[in-house]
């Protein structure tokens, strides 16, 4: 991102939507939609009601960018004292699948809110629309099209030119509803038929230039099984399923801002029982984009069937269960959806934002331990041979109410191989020959021998402490600069460490230009894998989804990979925080 992209971001977040410290719990920041909410309560509409509605489409896993509706829809309720729904727009069983139902659900509840008893689906409603489909062939404002796909975007015109009508538009009303039955019992095969509204072929708007409603499609339904080979499109099923459950506020992202004098068109031209359910109100906001990443669920279907990632969860993806499973907090990316505002147009947030709300939130939570993920072997000769000493460290300096542990230390130890350099720079402030360091919590030693293998590789140091230099003692005066982290080489536990980078090495991989192709921005080294890393023994006690923060590597998360016999520790996020090095520059 450009610096004049990053500054315009940084206006985005703290002009107009938000301040970007948070607001009170429960609360939520003042927004445009907050303010359209806030003018119909004073004023009585909606009888002083406030019901959203969060829709997905069970056709794949939720990413981060259905996170922010997610927080939008139910943090509205929540703060106007109202209530949502979880409704899903299941339209389309030919992508839709059980699997993707159940990993919804998970995601929501995860993320904190819960829809009680109000759980929906469009094919709770199938037909009711039936019906209201009927009506409008009724009153001649719908007919059957027997055009193609391809031959109806034909005659739909241009931005600049008009539409021409379909020859089947004029068709009577007793043979529409005569085909409509006919394609309803299976009479037409897929894709001959259509039913269509007949609004204006030569409106400005194409969404107006009768569009579908229903297409025969022959697939098995997860909930209705083949009792329909018609469904309905999601521009007629989305506003009648909004109306029919009372919603108010109908909250969807910006690209439905052209489809909204269609949604208004239905509940005009439906007698759906306005007087019983109230009237909806479609109210558009930008969507999420994020760098480093995509946010279109088919191009992550295609990443996940190709095998460029391992699945939905893979914490590479954006998808909730992949930043859940690398070890992002459900409040961490509640805040970083309070953070990015609501918008009236798109922009592109920086990654580094929703990672810097990761590190603030598990910089008070998350216990310090000492991992080695690189190990070299220190032998401290003048250490007691077989004996062990039970060192005290604190589990959070950021948080003393976390308390301290003991750790232990012995003759033999690891350290990174990368605090130590044979021939070192100035300024270089680790292990050194001759040189000296503090290992943290414990002594300070002293590197008297480097032992390599025939290849001349670095295996192992001789070291030697100073007994008088123990950390937290009376004597523990003597300063040196550098401090390293380490584990005892008989206690430590071997583990597997995950590294992940951004899978993409383009800030925005959907600029295809060139005739590009997303995938072609992949970068190659998103996850390395370590193997023989050495963690401190307490962390045998650690549960899945546990996290930590390795001391000077960033902060890990137990993987569900992870077995009695091998533990597998994920990175969350590394400690540099390029978003507040930022904000400090700015300001």
């Amino acid at each position: 991102m450009t610096r004049s992209e990053k500054e315009e971001l940084n206006r985005d977040l703290t002009q107009g939507n938000h301040d970007g410290k948070g607001g009170e719990e429960g609360v939520l920041p003042v927004n445009f939609i907050q303010t359209v909410i806030t003018e119909d309560l004073q004023t009585g509409k909606n009888g002083g009601r406030v019901h959203t509605r969060f829709p997905p489409e069970p056709n794949g896993y939720l990413h981060i960018g259905h996170a922010k509706s997610i927080c939008l829809n139910f943090g509205l309720a929540e703060a106007n004292n109202g209530i949502c729904n979880l409704r899903f727009d299941d339209t389309n069983p030919s992508k839709e699948e059980v699997e993707y139902v159940d990993s919804i659900k998970a995601d929501v509840q995860w993320l904190g809110f819960d829809w009680d008893d109000r759980m929906f689906y469009a094919s709770d409603y199938f037909h009711q629309l039936y019906e209201f489909a009927l009506q409008l062939i009724k009153a001649g404002k719908a007919y059957v099209c027997d055009l193609s796909a391809q031959e109806i975007r034909n005659f739909r015109g241009t931005l600049t030119e008009p539409g021409q009508e379909s020859p089947y538009r004029n068709r009577t009303i007793e043979e529409n509803l005569d085909l409509f039955e006919r394609m309803k019992k299976g009479e037409f095969p897929d894709g001959s038929r259509v039913l269509r509204a007949k609004i204006d072929m030569a409106s400005p708007n194409l969404n107006m230039r009768d569009p579908v409603l229903y297409r025969i499609l022959r697939a098995d339904h997860h909930r209705t099984g083949n009792k329909w080979c018609i469904y309905p499109m999601y521009d007629f099923a989305h506003p009648l399923s909004d109306a029919l459950e009372s919603i108010t506020h109908s909250i969807c992202t910006l690209e439905f801002a052209d489809h909204r004098p269609l949604y208004d068109w239905f509940l005009d031209n439906v007698d759906y029982g306005a007087d019983k359910y109230g009237r909806p109100q479609q109210i558009e906001f930008a969507r999420l984009n994020l760098t480093y990443t995509v946010m279109s669920k088919r191009k992550l279907r295609e990443l996940v069937e190709m095998g460029y990632v391992n699945n939905w969860d893979d914490p590479r993806m954006p998808t909730i269960s992949g930043l859940r499973r690398r070890g992002y907090t459900p409040e961490a990316i509640r805040l970083f959806c309070e953070r990015i505002g609501v918008a009236k147009r798109n922009s592109m947030v920086d990654i580094a934002l929703l990672e810097h709300c990761i590190r603030e939130d598990l910089n008070m939570r998350a216990q310090r331990v000492m991992a080695v993920l690189r190990p070299l072997k220190i032998v401290i000769d003048n250490y007691p041979i077989g004996q062990v000493e039970w060192l005290e460290t604190e589990n959070n300096p950021e948080n003393p109410a976390m308390g301290s542990r003991h750790i232990p230390f012995s003759r033999e130890i690891y350290i990174e191989q990368d605090d130590f350099m044979e021939d070192p720079p100035k300024k270089f402030f680790r292990l050194r020959p001759g040189g000296e360091v503090r290992l943290k919590s414990a002594y300070i030693i002293k590197c008297e021998q480097v032992v390599k293998d025939a290849d001349g590789n670095i295996i192992e140091l001789h070291c030697t402490y100073d007994p008088d230099s123990k950390s937290g003692g009376p004597t523990a005066g003597r300063k040196v600069k550098g401090t390293s982290h380490w584990v005892s080489a008989s206690h430590a536990i071997n583990a597997e460490v995950r590294l992940y980078d951004h899978l993409f090495v383009k800030e925005n991989p959907d600029d295809e230009e060139g005739g590009s192709d997303f995938k072609d921005f992949i970068n190659p080294n998103s996850l390395e894998i370590l193997t023989g890393c050495m963690v401190e023994p307490g962390l045998k006690l650690a549960q899945t989804g546990d996290r930590f923060q390795f001391l000077r590597q960033g902060y890990f998360c137990l993987d569900p990979d992870s077995t009695k016999d091998k533990m597998v520790f994920n990175r969350v996020v590394s400690l540099r925080d390029t978003w507040a090095k930022l904000k400090k520059k700015r300001s």
